[in-house]
């Protein structure tokens, strides 16, 4: 999940409050929709870094975030005041508890927005290449001139306070994932491309990347109580996660099969860079890409332009207001024309940011919450286990993100 889909599920929930509450199906709906997003496309090329071995890392990755997702249902089910990931900091560790996991959400959403606009760059690049532009009389390449077209195209839906319309939009994300995967079985059974790459079984020098690549896929915590406060009957939502961690597992699993069984050690960043440019299959696999990022873009980073706006009371005066949002933009813009490395930056966001809030965050704060679960025994060696493994990720996966990102921006 991913972050793009969260505040867009925020809206839908808050309606669904209103009606009485969501049931067992649509939780699970709303659930899905935040693990399944801009991540599928990176799915065989996490499997590609680290070999085939690493697909067992995605099942393990599935398991260990529905554990940790678990444990935030919990911590819920103790204590009423828990409404929110930060509500979860606040009551855990007080009130710098909730303003570092608040700015670890807001950083990782305005990085997942400038993802958007890089994905957009590269899969619009790959529809119409050699493209060259003249804005404001600075001329840009392809790829840079449709980061910055994308940008003044969702300008305007950034301006806007009420999101409930675009919410519904989010069943998009779902079905856009059906469709990835049809398109990429179409290409290789019926486009001739076929499944005759075999891989390799280990890539050790690969594997923090792929680590990283799924914490990135599996990070919707910060949405999970805001979820799970919409359901009518909550004792039902640990089934819920059981539920929609597996199918997403299912989901990633297939599509990275799919892709390194065609392209094996040719993947790029994205699935759709590698598809044939000239088969409808890869057009509609493109478009269908392409659109999401236009609905989803306003909704990811209105909890920062609403905390920004609410910290210094800004949200009666329009114009002000209008250019702190376009402002976000723009900066926005520049992080993904100077950083547009797609993987590398989602590899950095899933070690620092994602394995913070879905691994580690949810573990100390169940300790710090539930006193019982100090004790020595099965649960705190699993609990212990996930922060090593958290720390480590991390540390060395942050590093060595960092390091490509710094070696792609000297070439």
């Amino acid at each position: 999940m991913e972050l793009e889909s969260k505040n867009n599920q925020i809206q839908v929930t808050n309606v669904d409050q209103q009606n009485g509450g969501t049931n067992f199906f649509k939780t699970c709906f709303n659930v899905l929709n935040t693990l399944t997003g801009i991540g599928i496309l990176s799915m065989p090329y996490a499997v590609y870094q680290g070999g085939w071995f690493s697909f067992l890392l995605l099942i393990i990755f599935a398991m260990i975030c529905c554990y940790t997702a678990l444990l935030l249902d919990r911590c819920m089910s103790t204590n009423a005041r828990i409404k929110s990931y930060g509500d979860l900091g606040e009551v855990a560790f007080g009130y710098k508890g909730k303003t570092i996991l608040s700015i670890f959400i807001y950083i990782e959403l305005f990085l997942v927005a400038v993802e958007l606009l890089i994905l957009e760059g590269d899969n619009l690049e790959k529809l119409y290449p050699n493209m060259r532009f003249t804005i404001f009389g600075l001329r840009f390449g392809g790829k840079s001139g449709f980061v910055i077209l994308t940008a003044f195209a969702i300008l305007p839906t950034t301006w806007l306070r009420n999101y409930g319309v675009l919410a519904y939009v989010s069943i998009g994300g779902v079905f856009t994932c059906a469709i990835l995967i049809g398109c990429v079985v179409w290409v290789g059974e019926v486009d001739g491309v076929g499944f005759h790459e075999r891989g390799v079984l280990l890539n050790l020098g690969g594997l923090s990347t792929s680590m990283s690549l799924f914490a990135f896929c599996y990070n919707a915590h910060a949405l999970m109580p805001t979820i799970r406060n919409s359901m009518t009957d909550t004792k039902l939502f640990s089934k819920v996660l059981v539920v929609c961690f597996g199918a997403s597992a299912i989901i990633y699993g297939t599509i990275a099969i799919l892709g390194y069984m065609m392209f094996g050690d040719h993947l790029k960043s994205q699935i759709t860079l590698n598809l044939p440019t000239n088969t409808i299959s890869t057009k509609i696999a493109i478009y269908s890409t392409i659109i999401n990022p236009f609905t989803k873009y306003a909704i990811i980073i209105s909890p920062i332009t609403i905390a920004i706006e609410e910290k210094w009371h800004l949200c009666m005066n329009r114009p002000i207001s209008i250019v702190v949002r376009t402002t976000i933009v723009a900066s926005s813009v520049l992080v993904a024309l100077y950083i547009p490395f797609f993987a590398y930056i989602m590899a950095f966001i899933g070690a620092f940011l994602s394995v913070a809030i879905s691994l580690l965050f949810p573990c100390l704060c169940y300790l710090k919450i539930n006193k019982a679960a100090m004790r020595f025994g099965l649960e705190m060696m699993i609990i212990m286990g996930i922060l090593i493994i958290g720390t480590f990720i991390g540390i060395l996966g942050t590093y060595i993100s960092v390091e490509k990102i710094v070696n792609q921006m000297k070439h």
